[in-house]
């Protein structure tokens, strides 16, 4: 009888870790596909980054800085739409986002011009910012991938590959982008050439919170050569408060 006793005792405890095993082995699974689940896929990740940018009705001032020269402008954010107004002479940039695209304007005394990708390499008063800087039309590029997790300013955000449809669409081979997680800001992107190097960088520096709502207070551009720095001052566009 003791003998059974013992025998059914073992056998209890052997139950009872396998179970536990199975136990442990389902909570593993059930967290790595918990995991899983909340990574987005990079599709849906851009469309939070062009909500973040679209989503905004305000009118706030702002400069370049780019050497000796400060070039001052009006920056209009409606839902959809954000312009760049700057003066001497005069000019506004219009940018407007769709369901598929983004459209740049050029507006200035002659009448409303498209900026076509002919354009696009060329210099926005004459700093580091080229027309397809602002165009932002990387962010509805259907080859996108995620590469991970990182973090800027000490936010967590995702990494994203992105690749232009075709060569002509851009001047650019590649742009990884680093975009917030819980708010899809765009907190810095790395433009490379066609051969893969590096040839400009957009990186906030630092952000500010006005009327309620966190903004980005300085980002600072880089051109490169090749993958170097180019050589001179980088470019600085700042947000300095309301504007009228």
């Amino acid at each position: 009888m003791a003998v059974k006793k013992q025998v059914k005792t073992r056998v209890a405890r052997a139950s009872a870790r396998t179970s536990t095993s199975h136990a442990v082995l389902l909570a593993a699974l059930l967290l790595a596909a918990t995991g899983l689940a909340q990574q987005p896929s990079a599709q849906e990740i851009l469309r939070e980054a062009r909500l973040s940018q679209n989503g905004q009705h305000r009118v706030l001032k702002g400069r370049l800085r780019h050497a000796a020269s400060v070039i001052p402008f009006r920056l209009a954010m409606d839902g959809d739409e954000i312009s760049y107004t700057f003066s001497d002479p005069e000019q506004t940039l219009r940018l407007r986002f769709g369901e598929k695209g983004s459209r740049l304007e050029e507006i200035t005394h002659k009448g409303v011009e498209r900026v076509t990708p002919a354009r696009f390499d060329q210099a926005v008063r004459d700093t580091d910012i080229a027309y397809e800087d602002l165009t932002l039309h990387f962010l509805y590029w259907p080859d996108a991938v995620v590469l991970g997790e990182d973090s800027q300013l000490t936010r967590r955000c995702w990494k994203l590959r992105l690749r232009p449809p075709a060569r002509k669409d851009s001047q650019y081979g590649v742009i990884d982008v680093w975009i917030e997680q819980e708010s899809g800001a765009l907190l810095q992107a790395d433009a490379y050439d066609r051969e893969g190097k590096l040839a400009k960088r957009f990186k906030v520096v630092s952000a500010q919170k006005l009327e309620g709502a966190w903004l980005l207070k300085q980002m600072r551009i880089e051109s490169f050569n090749a993958g170097k720095p180019r050589g001179g001052p980088p470019t600085y566009l700042e947000i300095q408060g309301i504007g009228k």
